[in-house]
């Protein structure tokens, strides 16, 4: 009996280690991240599984989970770049974002026309073809996604415009056109200091910067931010990720662009 009660005894200890490392490393090092809406397309699709790399801004009291991190501010804080790929705490709903930095502090932003102006200089496009997938319910959640080419029927192949857009710094990445909307056309933005702007590559199907809080995300302050999405590591384009025959093998350790 004693055996018995030592056996337990270990094994409980044996899970509370287990837990305790694994809190340790989720809050330290790397965040598991589902993509549960299109919003970040084509870049990011629903079902792409993530490790968030929680090094490379920093530390906040967001970094840990339920955000329980007794942190003022920063702590070895490091600047995002623009065109990174960031997961945030949304500072009025408290859920996890994923979208792209696109202004620093200091810098202007305005759309016109769905061209963005940075700092005045509206940041090249160049054609890179058609988006297309089906149209199916996606994801745990069964979105449907949103057709330039709508109505579609479901089954039927939804499109949308593609364009390559290229930042001061050379980082580009493709971006996506359902239609013209009021969105498309902004007043200038100036971001604060220690504040960040966001877009999602699917411009007309993201709640960013662009609209004020509480539905969207406003001028985003620092302390909010939790990681850089690096690499996308397995995918499913399945409700579930046991359904194998769902899996995007091509997209299996895919660079985030």
């Amino acid at each position: 009996m004693a055996e018995k009660k030592e056996g337990i005894v270990e094994t409980i200890k044996t899970v509370i280690w287990a837990l305790l490392i694994a809190g340790v490393f989720r809050t330290l090092f790397y965040q598991p991240f589902w993509i549960p809406s299109g919003s970040m397309k084509d870049t990011l699709l629903i079902g792409d599984f993530l490790f968030v790399n929680k090094m490379a801004y920093g530390y906040s009291r967001y970094s840990c989970p339920f955000a329980i991190c007794p942190i003022e501010g920063r702590i070895f804080a490091r600047e995002p770049e623009r065109g990174d790929v960031v997961v945030f705490r949304h500072p009025g709903t408290g859920a996890d974002f994923i979208k792209r930095v696109i202004g620093l502090p200091g810098d202007t932003i305005q759309l016109r026309d769905g061209i963005v102006y940075l700092n005045g200089q509206a940041l090249p496009q160049e054609d890179a073809g058609l988006f297309e997938e089906i149209k199916e319910p996606q994801g745990s959640q069964r979105n449907i996604p949103q057709c330039a080419n709508d109505p579609v029927g479901i089954g039927g192949i939804c499109i949308k415009e593609r364009k390559r857009e290229t930042l001061p710094n050379g980082r580009s990445y493709d971006v996506l056109n359902i239609r013209d909307s009021f969105a498309d056309n902004t007043p200038v933005f100036t971001v604060p200091p220690g504040h960040y702007f966001f877009l999602g590559d699917n411009r007309d199907n993201s709640q960013d910067s662009r609209f004020a809080r509480p539905n969207g995300v406003g001028f985003l302050p620092a302390e909010y931010l939790i990681g850089r999405a690096d690499r996308i590591m397995f995918s499913s384009a399945g409700r579930s990720l046991f359904f194998f025959w769902t899996w995007r093998p091509d997209r299996f350790f895919k660079a985030v662009e």
